[in-house]
């Protein structure tokens, strides 16, 4: 029997695994959240900042030991990964997709704006206002023009 090539996780196209991807993205989110460079963050685990962004877009697949090291230098449990993963990502793991195939492209950061860098530094720029009277203030605004249409 012919030995089938291993493909890392990788979709068919080769592109990274969603799940991959969507690990990277709750990094990615919880490092800015706390202000952490990518360079900072790569010297908490011995990394060079080139691997964490690697990481950070699912181009490389994080090792469990590694996960445990992101879990604590970013001060999360190893389950924050994972959250808010969407069903359609859940069912693209390696084992799902050799059963079937994908049959569409999955959000990126270019077409999902909760990915997007602004949204990010918004929200953490939001939490860092200390008066909570404010930030409700802030949250209403931010509601009322949305319904309007206007944001």
């Amino acid at each position: 029997m012919p030995r089938k090539k291993a493909n890392r996780g990788r979709t068919p196209s080769g592109a990274p695994n969603p799940i991959d991807v969507h690990v990277g993205a709750r990094m990615r989110l919880r490092r800015t959240l706390l202000g952490l460079s990518q360079e900072k963050l790569g010297e908490l685990i011995g990394l060079t900042f080139q691997q964490v962004q690697k990481y950070e877009r699912g181009a490389n697949r994080v090792s469990c030991s590694r996960l445990f090291d992101l879990s604590r230098a970013l001060e999360i449990p190893i389950s924050y990964f994972f959250e808010d993963m969407p069903e359609e990502v859940q069912n693209l793991s390696p084992v799902q997709m050799g059963r079937e195939p994908p049959q569409e492209d999955l959000p990126t950061a270019e077409t999902d704006p909760r990915l997007r860098r602004e949204t990010l530094e918004l929200v953490r720029n939001y939490y860092s206002i200390s008066d909570p009277d404010v930030r409700r203030r802030i949250y209403d605004l931010a509601k009322a023009l949305s319904e309007r249409g206007e944001a």
